[in-house]
């Protein structure tokens, strides 16, 4: 049987790469457990290099999972948004954002096909040499990663990679919020700002996006008056690397997880996700 710390030791990375592929926490947990019991299977010292071994197993697998997922979101009710991260504490430290792994950056990606999605993944974020990913001759992961760069930066969201900055538009939108100060919401949400609700059909959520930072502050707002302040607990927390927001009303059994993009200090994307569903592996009361 393969080395057991071989595997531990790409672990976090192993998940990393699914969660980038699929945008989804189920599906990057089942693609690691599933490269696990891949490496398991093979014999003591059979592979040479573990890191690259396994990073092309779960790309593999990634790859199959993404190809179905595609078929299931094509019928999903409003906006797909991914599954949130949600932590507190390290990545609150760090001076500048991880683009990679944001919810904006994550529904761009959403529109790739699973293999220009794959090779920008691998050679762009996790610089994997074309000719280590394997199934297309390395030409070909060349112009697929191309393509998927190309669209990237024409569709990335503007934002800051400055924690400070987008910290303070953060708080700002929240004390605006909180406070029912629709000219103080105005003040931080770009004119062009665009807010995207992921219910999935079982929470209700606007189906298209709304554009406009008149009506984006009408619909923050609407939601904001959906919690009881009683018990309503608000969370400051790091979504996908970046300073985000949780609401939680433990007692209506209710949540919702915003993510924010920011560029000149003005909030420019919201993501906001309301599915119960994509939201049952966070720890909420524990946050």
């Amino acid at each position: 049987m393969a080395e057991l710390t071989d595997f531990e030791q790409q672990r976090d990375r192993l998940w990393a790469v699914a969660y980038r592929i699929t945008g989804s926490v189920a599906d990057a947990d089942d693609a690691v457990q599933e490269t696990w019991l891949r490496w398991q299977a093979l014999p003591a010292d059979e592979v040479a290099d573990p890191r690259a071994y396994l990073t092309t197993v779960i790309s593999r697998i990634c790859y199959d999972l993404l190809g179905s997922a595609r078929v299931r979101r094509e019928a999903y009710v409003g906006p797909w948004l991914p599954e949130p991260v949600v932590a507190t504490g390290g990545p609150e430290d760090r001076v500048t954002l991880d683009e990679s792994v944001g919810l904006a950056l994550l529904t761009v990606l959403e529109r790739l096909t699973p293999a220009e999605r794959t090779a920008f993944i691998l050679h762009d974020v996790f610089s994997v040499p074309f000719p280590e990913v394997v199934g297309r001759s390395p030409e070909s992961v060349r112009q697929l990663a191309s393509r998927a760069r190309k669209r990237v930066r024409e569709e990335a969201p503007r934002r800051s990679v400055d924690r400070g900055e987008h910290r303070r538009a953060v708080d700002a939108f929240l004390q605006a919020v909180l406070g029912g100060d629709m000219d103080g919401l105005l003040e931080i949400l770009d004119p062009d700002v665009v807010w995207r609700s992921d219910g999935g059909g079982k929470v209700a959520a606007a189906r298209v996006p709304v554009l406009g930072n008149e009506k984006v502050a009408r619909f923050a707002q609407g939601l904001a008056r959906g919690f009881d302040p009683a018990t309503m607990v608000v969370h400051r927390c790091a979504v996908n690397d970046a300073p985000g927001l949780v609401i939680a009303d433990r007692t209506a059994g209710q949540a919702v997880v915003f993510a924010f993009s920011v560029h000149q200090g003005l909030i420019t994307e919201i993501d906001v996700v309301v599915n119960p569903d994509k939201l049952r592996h966070l720890d909420l009361p524990n946050l």
